[in-house]
């Protein structure tokens, strides 16, 4: 009788127990079947249906339809043309009302537009026409494919100065103007194509290379240099440096002054307007009502100054006027575009900087003012619409545009609604072009120098300098790279400083990448750093690291494997085995978490397959966890999946703990 009750109380542990194996097995085969979700995902697109499809959503992203699909030819037509052509799409909403604010915006940008046009065209060594042809065609095409409401589009002082700097040194502008101005359109046409590209095949990344810390420093440098070389037109100076580092400029300025080849009359004439300028500006800044007066400040000086001019005589006395500018409609430049010859590698050279230090201030311009609007701007879109402008440009004797940030200011504070301000500018700059430009025979060159001077205040923000420099030391010596660079040697310099700096950052951070030890927060199943939760728990026998890293490859394989994760095994066993008696290993499982990682190449697949074989050979398991798309793609065609088996590959880091865990109490329970 006594032998029930034990017989009772074992059949009921025998039942938790198989109740129990019923579980494990229930929660193994769940395992199995996520891990199998990962393990049988489709294959990633090709490189190929990438491109086609980069070039799909450029084009036709945003117009599909929301309840039928447009599957005929016609539809699907009209669907790429609203794509590439943003003006179809609102153009058939736009009101009376809106276009008398553009209409008043246009003007007003027009007015700080001609000036202004002049002024770059001659900072870029060209006729004063050409700039005025730059702010007729671009504008015009733009406003039919660019996405920007606000930003205002034509000549702008940076360009401008790379250009000249850029191209005056394989052709002299002076001995060879017409060979000077053939290179100038050939390189616009270069960088439209350069900039068509990028948007075509979403290749705005090579962009970000020039980062918001290298513009910055760039700009400030941009800003004293061209400041700098307006002393030759406020000095009224004959013979100048084609230089364009700071050393070289003030010693040609203190030359002329040396040598009485200055003029005292053109430096009063242009310092009494720049004074005019600048406080046309603070007004503007102080109170919001008075937007348009710095806006039509230049136009006013220009009036005022060839009124002097000609009223006085003043030519006669050493102050230096444009004197003729060829009035008319853009001529066509198509056979002066230069794609033959020694100098076409150069060119496009040029083409391809103009094009990325053009591109970067758009967009940084536009996507600006979108903030302020709340409205979304596509990068890529706007690199499309940019390349076709210029494109378009440099067969009608333009050189590169791109959107100004002091003229979209200007647009903004007027109340534009949409780019329609842009076609009324073009407009007004083209009747200027056939109707005044006669007019202008007698405007000082002093006061082009006086209005580009009182623009570059605009460019120096020193504190976003300091602001940059409290975040960021490595993005500050960017900064401070291109800065230096532009200032005391050349524009490609401090660009190639800048770059370079932000390249060592990037490798830096590829060539040693964030490896970290994870553990579980306390009643939780998620896994986290424990450098930065100290409140986790490592799991004992089982190290789980996650790999910070988007691209495991050649660069940091060899650091990944040799330099952090098996020198990490080895500390884990000896400060395990500091606190155990017993001699078995401590480290018993490797968990992977790969979740960080995008891609991998073949050198960081041999490094796991070389890491998995040290760990195997001293009796530990390779577990790995979240591979991303191209990762487990990947894998699996280098045959690593396999070498590890399916069943050391999960879905979450938790799973691939709990399968750890499940496994060495087996390992336990069949040791007794």
């Amino acid at each position: 009788m006594g032998s029930l009750p034990t017989e009772a109380l074992r059949s009921v542990e025998e039942q938790q127990q198989h109740q129990q194996q019923q579980q494990v097995d229930m929660e193994d085969s769940s395992r199995t079947e996520r891990a199998q979700w990962l393990l049988n995902s489709p294959d990633p697109p090709s490189l190929w249906q990438e491109l086609v499809g980069s070039i799909r959503e450029t084009v036709c992203h945003g117009n599909k339809k929301k309840k039928k699909k447009q599957t005929s030819s016609r539809g699907a037509a009209f669907s790429f043309l609203k794509g590439l052509f943003p003006i179809l799409n609102w153009g058939r909403n736009y009101k009376a009302s809106k276009f008398k604010s553009d209409l008043m915006a246009g003007l007003t940008l027009a007015s700080l537009s001609i000036p202004q046009s002049i002024g770059y065209a001659n900072l870029a060594k060209l006729d004063p026409q050409y700039g005025l042809y730059t702010s007729f065609v671009p504008p015009l095409i733009y406003a039919l494919m660019g996405s920007s409401r606000e930003i205002a589009i034509g000549p702008v002082a940076v360009v401008s100065m790379l250009l000249s700097s850029l191209i005056q040194k394989i052709e002299d502008p002076v001995a060879d103007p017409i060979a000077y101005r053939k290179l100038v359109f050939t390189v616009t046409f270069f960088a439209g194509i350069f900039q068509f590209v990028f948007g075509m095949f979403r290749l705005g990344f090579l962009v970000d290379f020039l980062s918001h810390a290298v513009v910055v420093g760039f700009m400030a440098g941009a800003a004293i240099v061209i400041g700098l070389q307006q002393l030759k037109g406020l000095l009224g100076i004959s013979h100048f440096t084609t230089k364009t580092d700071v050393v070289s400029v003030l010693e040609s300025v203190f030359t002329s002054f040396h040598h009485s080849q200055w003029y005292p009359l053109n430096f009063v004439l242009g310092c009494s307007f720049l004074i005019f300028l600048l406080a046309a500006r603070f007004i503007g800044r102080r109170n919001k009502r008075l937007f348009w007066l710095p806006a039509i400040a230049p136009l006013i000086s220009v009036i005022l100054s060839t009124f002097i001019v000609y009223i006085t005589k003043a030519d006669k006395h050493g102050v230096k006027i444009i004197k003729h500018i060829k009035g008319g409609l853009n001529p066509s430049s198509v056979h002066e575009l230069q794609f033959k010859g020694p100098l076409l590698g150069q060119t496009a050279k040029i083409g391809l900087i103009t094009a990325i230090v053009a591109l970067t201030e758009a967009i940084a311009v536009g996507r600006s003012f979108a903030s302020i609007k709340g409205y979304h701007l596509d990068g890529n879109k706007e690199m499309v619409a940019m390349g076709f402008m210029n494109l378009a440009g440099s067969l009608t004797s333009c050189y590169v545009a791109t959107g100004s940030f002091s003229r979209t200011a200007v647009n903004f504070s007027a109340g534009c609604e949409t780019v329609v301000s842009n076609i009324v500018m073009a407009v007004t700059v083209l009747l200027s072009l056939i109707m005044f430009t006669r007019l202008l025979y007698y405007t000082p060159v002093t006061i082009l120098a006086s209005i580009i001077l009182s623009a570059l205040p605009g460019l120096i923000d020193i504190n976003e300098a300091i602001h940059i420099y409290k975040v960021d030391k490595l993005d500050f010596l960017a900064c401070l790279g291109a800065f230096l660079g532009v200032l005391f040697a050349s524009v490609e310099i401090g660009l190639l400083v800048a770059v370079s700096i932000s390249f060592a950052k990037i490798l830096l951070n590829a060539i040693r990448p964030s490896l970290e030890i994870l553990g579980r927060l306390p009643r939780t199943d998620t896994f986290c750093e424990i450098s930065q939760y100290p409140m986790a728990i490592k799991t004992q026998s089982v190290l789980t690291i996650r790999i910070n890293s988007a691209l495991f490859c050649f660069v940091n394989a060899n650091f990944i494997r040799e330099s952090r994760i098996l020198r990490w095994v080895t500390e884990e066993e000896e400060n395990e085995d500091e606190f155990q008696e017993t001699t078995k290993r401590a480290i018993q499982a490797v968990i992977l978490d790969m979740s960080s990682v995008m891609n991998i190449d073949t050198s960081g697949i041999v490094a796991l397959e070389e890491l998995h074989r040290k760990l195997a050979s001293n009796g530990i398991e390779l577990t790995m966890a979240s591979p991303r798309w191209q990762v487990i793609h990947k894998l699996k065609l280098g045959k690593f999946v396999d070498t590890i088996g399916k069943g050391s590959v999960f879905l979450t880091v938790g799973e691939a703990m709990d399968a750890c865990l499940a496994c060495k109490i087996a390992v336990i329970s069949s040791s007794f």
